[in-house]
């Protein structure tokens, strides 16, 4: 049960950040957030893995998640999901 509230948190506030910086968080909402914040990450594991990078400590991964959902949220907005 922690994992799954952790995994929503780390969700919530990665989706959030990358929203930010896609300049997409006015049209983003908590759930919106969430789901793009957990698809983000194991886009960004996935990517960075495949690259032969790694991200070590709590800061690299958290850069990793999040540059896996600015990148979701881009191919999100190259479909006209966001406006």
């Amino acid at each position: 049960m922690e994992s799954l509230i952790m995994t929503l948190i780390v969700g919530g506030i990665v989706g959030w950040l990358a929203s930010m910086v896609m300049k997409t968080n006015a049209q983003m909402g908590v759930i919106a957030n969430i789901v793009v914040g957990i698809v983000g990450a194991v886009i960004g594991g996935w990517l960075f893995g495949a690259l032969g990078l790694g991200a070590y400590g709590l800061v690299g991964r958290l850069i990793m998640y999040v540059a896996g959902a600015a990148i979701l949220i881009a191919i999100l907005k190259a479909i006209n999901v966001f406006r």
